[in-house]
């Protein structure tokens, strides 16, 4: 919405994993011996992980994994000391601990999962660009491969207390610096989850810009508002 509304790239930093609990854990039982493990975070994440067995699981080991995952790791971050508790917790028994930590896998990489990044518009801002521009969008579209660049981009020039603008070198990348950057953060209370940015030529129409950015944060602070206090 926001590239339509604007012509220019659209850039949304989601919450990052480190910052959302557990909200539900399945375990399902694919086939007599593939079992899989489904992960709903309260930033509304959903994960996956197949796990195979060299005999066939016992469907009720199975039914009693997914309720004590739920009973313990419910409202817990993935990273937190609690997730590790859980699995070596000296009141199960040889077999459930067993079981269990076969599992494990699927809740350290959760706590591993880096901060996800949108990207929304690159064909309409190729459209309004002008012949001087095109070699810096080229160079735009290479960064645009490297995720992990613009989101470090991102989070050096976002400003919690308010929209920020970064022009040219302030961007402080070679790639970037005929680019301006324009954001808010998002996020609830006194905590930033993430921004929303436009990046498009210095001649943008920065009020706009910033208009546009403000607009979507605030609507993204109520949405995850909702959620977080759901959960």
């Amino acid at each position: 919405m926001l590239s339509e509304v604007t012509r220019l790239l659209a850039l949304v930093s989601a919450p990052p994993f480190e910052s959302a609990t557990v909200r539900h854990v399945e375990v399902l039982l694919l086939q007599p011996q593939v079992a899989m493990v489904v992960v709903i975070t309260s930033a509304g994440a959903v994960t996956k992980r197949v796990f195979a067995f060299s005999a066939p699981v016992d469907p009720g080991l199975a039914n009693w994994a997914g309720q004590y995952l739920n009973d313990t790791l419910t409202g817990v971050q993935p990273g937190a000391r609690r997730v590790r508790q859980a699995f070596e917790d000296a009141a199960l028994t040889e077999r459930e601990r067993g079981f269990l930590a076969a599992l494990r896998p699927a809740f350290v990489e959760l706590a591993n999962e880096g901060q996800s990044l949108y990207v929304g518009g690159t064909a309409g801002l190729l459209e309004t660009a002008r012949a001087e521009e095109l070699e810096s969008y080229q160079r735009l579209l290479e960064v645009l491969e490297k995720r992990a660049a613009l989101l470090r981009i991102v989070g050096q020039a976002l400003d919690p207390r308010r929209p920020f603008v970064r022009v040219g070198v302030e961007l402080e990348h070679p790639d970037l610096r005929t680019l301006s950057l324009v954001g808010a953060g998002y996020g609830v209370a006194n905590r930033t989850l993430g921004a929303v940015s436009l990046l498009g030529p210095v001649r943008m129409d920065y009020e706009k810009a910033i208009r546009s950015v403000r607009g979507a944060a605030s609507e993204l602070s109520r949405f995850v508002d909702e959620i977080y206090a759901d959960n």
